[in-house]
């Protein structure tokens, strides 16, 4: 081990994974099985291969095979941005005062400015192989969208985005960047679609949601030929290509003999807090490790702490299957916070079933406060990071500061997700004194938890 850790952890590019981690062949207790919402049975990949391309599909129901060779155009594509830095705070350590060890993950260096492009790239490789002609998602804070908007383009496919409402609203260079590489945008919920028309009439001035933009693109893409439809976040094929970034951030610390106290990731859906969390969480599984992992959401949607633990519609709509997760409903509306990615109802299987085992400790905090910390990460690190990374970094400040008053010289790892050059219009709320906190009541949270389906 070095005297000096460098401020940024490069690797080679030989040293790139070449194969995706699935963290399920190592838990004993499996998530639950998505059921087929009108037989209530378990799902095979016949019933979801309308929805989704077919060997995705596969992925999505394979609990046992632990790794899955990454295709050579996929491995050709992230030799370009790919493998990401894993970079010393040091700076921040030095302002907090803090004898912690803070290393952060950056996913932003590429144009979609997060790691959403690690699963963009996988899925629309898998649609151009199945000869598709182009496929439909759905988008909170635009990241997702402009990633599979870039993926597709390379692979010269179609794109339709469905964007929350809100977002669109709030970020219309997000919604330029995905039509610079092709996409098409609508804001949802919208009327170019029945669940959509429902969404208004039910809904009406709705900044809409996660949830429903979901039911939107599912509709479109199995009411158009030739068309299947993609995810960024929940389902289990995209945490298992986002274990790309745990992977390579095992493998840089391992480098230089760290062994990380604490993984911190936000937490809406699950694909970043998944995929940074994989090869750690397994050794958790097996025993290896006594790592803590902790769960960062905003508490304006606060799934894991407040939710329950049951089966749910994945969207908003009711056409998708049902997952047992930690949920607030799919009828759940929150409010139009900033962080837009991290605005869905649930969570994935995967993390819901290790939040109930044990394995994973979840927190929620305030949107302003998530911006100081972004305000204090910015002026000593350079970088503005997203929103959504400010949760991760508000609680990877506060343990510091922990650290701080124990005198512990704890090694703590963060994910820094993305970007947040296009969420200019959030910061100047906040640097205008004008951003406020909303967390929604016991009542409505149990008002939507009351509409959620009856299954044993």
């Amino acid at each position: 081990m070095k005297d000096q850790i460098p401020y940024k952890i490069f690797l080679e590019e030989s040293e790139l994974p070449k194969a995706w981690y699935n963290v399920r062949a190592d838990m004993k207790n499996k998530p639950a099985p998505i059921l087929n919402p009108a037989t209530l049975q378990p799902v095979t990949v016949e019933d979801i291969s309308p929805v989704f391309c077919e060997e995705l599909a596969k992925q999505e129901l394979d609990n046992d095979t632990k790794f899955v060779p990454i295709p050579q155009e996929i491995l050709d594509f992230y030799k370009m941005n790919r493998p990401s830095p894993l970079v010393r705070a040091y700076y921040l350590e030095k302002m907090l005062g803090t004898p912690a060890h803070i290393y952060y993950k950056f996913e932003g260096n590429n144009t979609s400015g997060s790691h959403k492009l690690n699963s963009a790239i996988a899925q629309a490789y898998y649609a151009k192989k199945q000869g598709l002609k182009g496929v439909t998602t759905e988008t909170g804070a635009g990241q997702w969208g402009t990633a599979l908007s870039m993926a597709c383009a390379y692979f010269d496919l179609d794109c339709k985005v469905y964007m929350v409402k809100v977002s669109y609203e709030q970020k219309p260079f997000r919604r330029e960047v995905m039509r610079t590489y092709g996409a098409s945008i609508t804001p949802s919920p919208s009327d170019t679609t029945n669940i959509g028309r429902k969404m208004l009439e039910e809904f009406p001035g709705t900044d809409g949601s996660l949830g429903c933009a979901i039911s939107e693109a599912v509709e479109a893409a199995v009411s158009t030929p030739g068309y299947r439809y993609v995810l960024g976040s929940v389902l289990s094929q995209v945490l298992l290509h986002q274990s790309i970034i745990g992977l390579e951030t095992k493998t840089a610390l391992d480098k230089y003999g760290i062994k990380p106290d604490i993984i911190i990731g936000c937490a809406g859906g699950g694909s970043n807090l998944g995929g940074l969390m994989a090869p750690f969480v397994g050794e958790k599984l097996r025993g290896e490790s006594d790592v803590r992992i902790l769960a960062v959401e905003p508490k304006s949607c606060p799934s894991l702490t407040r939710g329950k633990y049951l089966y749910d519609f994945c969207d908003t709509g009711r056409v998708c299957p049902m997952a047992k997760m930690y949920t607030l409903g799919h009828s759940f509306m929150p409010s139009a916070n900033h962080a837009g990615g991290l605005r869905y109802h649930g969570m994935s299987t995967i993390i819901s079933q290790l939040y109930e085992d044990g394995y994973l400790e979840a927190i929620s905090v305030e949107q302003t406060s998530v911006f100081e910390a972004a305000q204090m990460f910015a002026r000593t690190e350079g970088i503005l990071p997203a929103p959504e990374s400010s949760h991760a970094i508000r609680a990877a400040i506060d343990e510091a500061l922990k650290c701080k008053e124990s005198g512990e010289a704890k090694n703590i790892v963060f994910g820094l997700t993305g970007t947040g050059y296009y969420d200019l219009t959030a910061y100047k709320k906040y640097n205008d004194g004008e951003m406020t906190d909303y967390i929604p009541s016991d009542e409505e949270i149990a008002n939507s938890l009351a509409k959620l389906p009856k299954v044993e």
